[in-house]
């Protein structure tokens, strides 16, 4: 899987460890584990990522929920980081249950959601990016790609590439160019720029490449333009970008 800097290498540790081992481990990793809560209606399946996540040290799992109604509520006593949000849930389904945890969030503080579906683009997925979702997984990924999509999105990135994004933009999102033009009011010409080439798949080395600036001044741009757009990674951005009308499905 790769993200926006390049391919990740992620580490899943070989074999069973007694509780006592992981502890010792996590206790002797200089990386903070993350506070995870699972949301999935099939307790086998919680209990995999529970093992899986558990064993490389990565999370330390703090609630699980069984419908978005019990994931609102453990999401608000628990406070994790990174939540795993199935999307098709009975009571109440993953899309609303985020709406509702990021809404309820003070400050913007909100836990990171990365959303669950058992089919590739699912019709859901692009609601749940406009939602305030980090990014999406199909439920079948292997535990080397979980692991690394929970540190992905805890240290504040987004889970998909924005070529991902763009193909789910592409598919779902209604054509809506000019509405909400005066969000991107407060942006220079130059971050205007840098967004509708973010929008358009460009990673940092190749907005560098294009701009001929150097990575450093790329990350920058970017980061003021979530600053500025209060966006809370290169996922939304993209969403923002075609919701705008700053480029189009296509274009």
């Amino acid at each position: 899987m790769r993200d926006d800097q390049g391919e990740l290498t992620p580490s899943v540790t070989a074999g069973h460890q007694t509780h006592g081992q992981e502890a010792t481990a996590a206790a002797g990793s200089t990386r903070p584990q993350v506070r995870l809560m699972v949301v999935d209606d099939h307790p086998v399946w919680r209990d995999g990522v529970r093992a899986d996540l558990e064993r490389d040290g990565t999370a330390t799992v703090v609630a699980e929920a069984a419908d978005g109604r019990e994931a609102v509520a453990a999401a608000l006593r628990h406070r994790p980081d990174v939540v795993l949000m199935d999307i098709r849930m009975p009571e109440m389904d993953g899309l609303e249950a985020t709406r509702r945890i990021l809404a309820a969030a003070r400050g913007g503080d909100g836990p990171r959601i990365i959303m669950l579906t058992t089919f590739d683009l699912d019709q859901y997925v692009y609601a749940a990016l406009s939602a305030g979702a980090s990014g999406f997984l199909l439920k079948d990924v292997s535990p080397e790609h979980l692991v690394a999509a929970v540190r992905l999105v805890r240290c504040g990135d987004a889970l998909l590439a924005p070529s991902i994004t763009r193909r789910l933009v592409e598919r779902f999102a209604p054509r809506a160019a000019g509405a909400g033009g005066a969000d991107l009011a407060a942006l220079t010409p130059r971050e205007l720029e840098v967004l509708g080439l973010v929008a358009r798949g460009l990673s940092n080395a190749e907005l560098a490449a294009t701009l001929t600036l150097s990575e450093a001044t790329v990350k920058t741009h970017v980061a003021r333009i979530l600053a500025k757009l209060q966006l809370r990674d290169r996922v939304q951005a993209v969403v923002l970008a075609y919701e705008t009308g700053l480029v189009s499905p296509g274009g």
